[in-house]
């Protein structure tokens, strides 16, 4: 196998246990601490490859998570193409950032996800969520630099070059 359809495949798989990974239920009581995993491996594909990850993937991921969750249909592609959009935009400086600070850039991704997703449900007529709905942002944000180091490693074992 080449290459090239090796690192295609570990993109999309690593995308399909993210996918996965968000299906795992949760007791009630921790449901506020399920990290967002599509767009913790979103952010770091968006990251570390130069064209593998672009707009009209995040938005099949978003799909996906979209069909899995039984969520409304475009809530989660909308907020996964805004997360890729603003990581392609800054990448050359996020990539250089000491691990500190991309963790400060990942919380702040996803609290902007989080406000998104208050907007996108305020206007389908949902309720405000509870205070406890704002713990995820902090629970993806301090998984981040594990789940980095994590893929980074693995990628590095499977020698797939940034493509």
């Amino acid at each position: 196998m080449n290459k090239q359809r090796l690192s295609a495949l570990w993109v999309a798989g690593t995308l399909a246990f993210a996918l996965l990974s968000m299906l795992v239920p949760l007791p009630g009581v921790l449901q506020p601490f399920k990290p967002y995993w599509p767009a913790l491996v979103l952010i770091y594909w968006a990251l570390e490859s130069n064209d593998r990850v672009s707009l009209g993937l995040a938005f099949v991921v978003g799909l996906a998570a979209d069909l899995l969750d039984g969520l409304l249909l475009g809530e989660q592609a909308l907020r996964l193409c805004a997360i890729v959009f603003i990581v392609l935009r800054f990448r050359s400086r996020l990539r250089f950032f000491p691990m500190w600070q991309q963790t400060l850039a990942v919380l702040a991704l996803l609290v902007n996800d989080r406000i998104l997703l208050l907007i996108v449900r305020v206007f389908a007529g949902d309720a405000l969520p509870p205070p406890s709905w704002w713990i995820s942002p902090f629970v993806g944000a301090a998984l981040w630099p594990f789940v980095f180091l994590l893929l980074d490693d693995l990628r590095m074992r499977l020698r797939i070059q940034q493509q």
